[in-house]
């Protein structure tokens, strides 16, 4: 086997086994807290949420490619080829969308409470569900092209403007046709892209002047109370971090794709890769920074532990 193919697998691989589980994980954990205390705060549902979109992109793109990498031949027909192409740009979006809401949401919850601020808070944080319902009805109502010209690769001739996804082609027949629908679904995601940054930018702002005024009087109380609003808001910029370098890099690799009349296999692995690292690598900066989470999980984990504990007692007597 080609080294070049090893690498490949391994990549495919190290996604599905990291973002998996903890998407997963995510999700049931969330969920785990709801029925038990009856409530989630709003930006936990978002996570929730974008964790399972995260766990669509990975289990629609990156299980495909990691079977095609393992030597895996003809795996998908016309329709299972529709259907998962449709689940993976569909998913994609909305892992952007909801990306940006949880930047733009954590915004609006840490700046200084003027009055229509707080109506803004209020609104925001009691539609958040209804948000994504809109992101999510606009996104599959905005990729039936996808559906209609994919289909299983086949020895065929296909013109030069076909994306070649693994098991499946799209064709786009013209450069018209080509530049155009990729021209559009960047320039949607760019606008998310720059509504998530600027969001991030003004919380850094924010986090910046609280740190001064935080040294120059010692109001312990008040950093206390506010701690974990900032704790949460930090680690949305590093999530939004994250996604913008990422994004930055795919779209680079999809500019230059666009002056070339046939692109390599290696340079749509490449974007692949790039495209779902977000997918498997934000699961490890939510756990590792919320700490509704690592409460859940330290609780479970005692729990357990005193349950064998009593087992073992019963069973000594």
């Amino acid at each position: 086997m080609e080294l070049r193919v090893i690498i490949n697998a391994f990549g495919f691989l190290l996604l599905l086994i990291i973002g998996i589980p903890g998407n997963v994980f995510i999700c049931f954990q969330f969920t785990y807290i709801r029925i038990i205390e009856r409530k989630l705060l709003p930006t936990n549902t978002i996570l929730s949420i974008l964790c399972f979109f995260n766990f669509l992109v990975l289990f629609s793109r990156i299980i495909p490619q990691s079977l095609s990498a393992l030597g895996v031949e003809h795996l998908l027909d016309d329709t299972e080829c529709k259907l998962v192409i449709y689940t993976y740009r569909v998913s994609r979006a909305m892992s952007i969308s909801i990306t940006s809401l949880l930047s733009c949401h954590q915004c609006i919850h840490i700046v200084p409470m003027k009055h229509y601020w707080i109506y803004l808070k209020q609104k925001v944080t009691q539609r958040a569900i209804f948000i994504i319902l809109i992101f999510w009805t606009i996104n599959l109502a905005t990729y039936p092209f996808f559906v209609l010209n994919a289909n299983s690769r086949k020895n065929i001739t296909t013109s030069v403007y076909t994306l070649h996804l693994v098991y499946c082609d799209t064709d786009f027949l013209n450069y018209k046709t080509y530049i155009v629908n990729g021209m559009f679904y960047a320039m949607r995601d760019f606008v998310f892209v720059v509504a998530m940054t600027l969001a991030s930018s003004y919380m850094v702002c924010i986090l910046y002047h609280h740190e001064r005024s935080m040294r120059r009087m010692m109001n312990l109380d008040r950093s206390q109370r506010r701690s974990a609003h900032y704790k949460a808001s930090r680690a949305v910029i590093l999530l939004v971090f994250v996604y913008v370098v990422l994004f930055g890099l795919d779209n680079s690799l999809w500019i230059y794709t666009l002056t070339l009349s046939n692109v390599s296999p290696d340079m749509n692995d490449i974007r692949i890769f790039l495209a779902s690292s977000y997918a498997a690598l934000s699961p490890i900066l939510i756990i590792t920074t919320n700490p509704k989470l690592q409460l859940s999980w330290l609780f479970s984990h005692k729990q357990k532990s005193y349950k064998n504990g009593l087992e073992c007692h019963a069973h000594v007597y």
